[in-house]
């Protein structure tokens, strides 16, 4: 039995027969995770001795018949920006403080209860500000289908370990895409959730930008893990929509109103290869049964209210650092951070408030029509890890140019997923984003479903190519 092929979902039927044991599982991620970290580096802490004694409860609660829950288990990991007792949260960050917490996330207590086996904490860039994978205190994080090629980011070590199978459920961050953009570079599924439907704590300083969601190789997957990690905390008052996802449905696409945006509507510069495979998958929900409609949803590019919002939210992380300690950290953090402590209350006020509002709004009316919107996820594949922006100089200079589809449902705080819909000739995955009416998770979660099964997704055993 090949344990690095099977997912969540099949490791607690296993279980259940008694065929496998969460510690031979434990094991044999822990073996795989050392074995591949020298090549793509996705992780910042690790734990060995503690993952298998985790799994030995396990074992345990199984032999009993007992489980805790259908996770009870199964190896996981979370992002380095996600509190988890006992060891320090650094936030990609060299210059952070390195205090030991002392309780764990909502998140993180939530998958605990339901005995999941925690496999370590996975890198990011220096708290999250861009979409790639490296970081001041980790180095790069290199994507498993080509180790000279970036993951994307900021959920970097988690989609690398997804794309692996080094554990079965990621826990990411998206403030601007950071759970989807690595998702469709490594060939994984990776969704955000509706905001408040996920609670977090501490809060982020992106606000009312960021969202926690998983990562994993099978839809069903993260799935399971949204059952668990969408409960009620008080240390979450925004929360409002946690412990509400609702019954499972059948995963059918029959009958949806599907629309298909190949650009948003804007001037964006679509590689060849990435508009063919979107738009073949776009044709495969109308194969399945979907109405579908080539249509944009007719609003402006938002960068400039999400700019607002991120660089303040920058300038917020870094105003208690030193000149001295702002030397050693990420400069273009420190440059938004900057530009961030120069905006006016009023101008911060309107993006969030007005704009923001609009945003939503237009996209409310649109869904009136059409209960998914399709886009691609990233217009162009993975690029060469290290660097801000791909060679070909058609993105402009900032990171947020080469990532257009991913941030405007972040304003609107809608769910969306990313799903592999295919390989490049190079042999590098490409995502198609669904994108759903406000608290209609279930929906974006079906509907990738559906989709999964008809088109399964790519699968990678081991890291390829060279890092030079």
């Amino acid at each position: 039995m090949d344990i690095a092929n099977l997912t969540a979902t099949e490791l607690a039927g296993l279980y259940r027969t008694k065929t496998l044991s969460p510690v031979e599982v434990a094991k044999d991620h822990i073996a795989r995770r050392d074995s591949f970290e020298p090549q793509i580096n996705a992780f910042i802490v690790k734990f060995t001795d503690e993952a298998l004694a985790e799994a030995k409860h396990s074992e345990s609660r199984w032999q009993m018949g007992e489980p805790l829950s259908p996770l009870d288990g199964v190896p996981i990991t979370i992002k380095d920006n996600l509190v988890v007792k006992g060891v320090p949260c650094r936030r990609g960050s060299a210059v952070s403080p390195d205090k030991i917490e002392t309780e764990d996330s909502p998140v993180v207590a939530r998958l605990r209860e339901a005995g999941t086996i925690l496999l370590g904490k996975t890198t990011m860039p220096e708290y999250g500000w861009k979409g790639l994978s490296d970081s001041p205190l980790t180095g790069l994080t290199r994507n498993p289908w080509n180790l000279a090629m970036t993951t994307g980011g900021s959920s970097a070590g988690a989609a690398a370990c997804a794309a692996l199978n080094i554990g079965c459920i990621h826990l990411g961050t998206d403030g601007a895409g950071s759970v989807r953009i690595p998702a469709a570079f490594t060939g994984v599924f990776g969704i955000k959730p509706t905001y408040g439907r996920v609670p977090a704590w501490p809060s982020s300083t992106m606000g009312f930008l960021a969202h926690l969601g998983p990562l994993s190789r099978s839809v069903e997957d993260s799935m399971r893990a949204m059952r668990v990690i969408a409960a009620p905390d008080q240390r979450d008052m925004t929360a409002v929509l946690a412990g509400s996802l609702g019954p499972d449905a059948p995963a059918s696409l029959k009958g949806l109103r599907v629309a298909w945006s190949p650009k948003l509507g804007g001037n964006v510069h679509l590689d060849p290869e990435v508009a063919a495979l979107t738009e073949a998958a776009a044709k495969k929900f109308a194969e399945l049964g979907a109405h579908v409609e080539q249509v944009d949803p007719g609003f402006d590019d938002p960068i400039d209210s999400l700019n607002t919002l991120w660089f303040a939210g920058a300038a917020l992380v870094l105003q208690s650092y030193s000149a001295e300690q702002k030397a050693k950290m990420d400069p273009g953090l420190v440059a938004i951070a900057e530009a961030g402590a120069a905006m006016s209350g009023q101008a911060y006020c309107e993006a969030l408030l007005v704009k923001r509002n609009a945003l939503a709004v237009t996209m409310a009316r649109f869904h009136e029509r059409f209960d998914l919107l399709l886009t691609p996820a990233m217009p162009l594949p993975a690029f060469k890890v290290g660097q801000l922006m791909p060679d070909d100089n058609r993105y402009g200079d900032k990171w947020t140019g080469w990532s257009p589809f991913t941030y405007p449902f972040n304003l609107t705080q809608q769910p969306a997923s990313t799903v592999p819909c295919g390989l490049t000739r190079a042999g590098l995955p490409v995502g198609l984003q669904i994108v759903g009416r406000f608290g209609e998770d279930l929906t974006v979660l079906m509907a990738s479903q559906a989709y999964e099964a008809a088109a399964p997704f790519a699968r990678i055993a081991a890291p390829r190519g060279s890092a030079s």
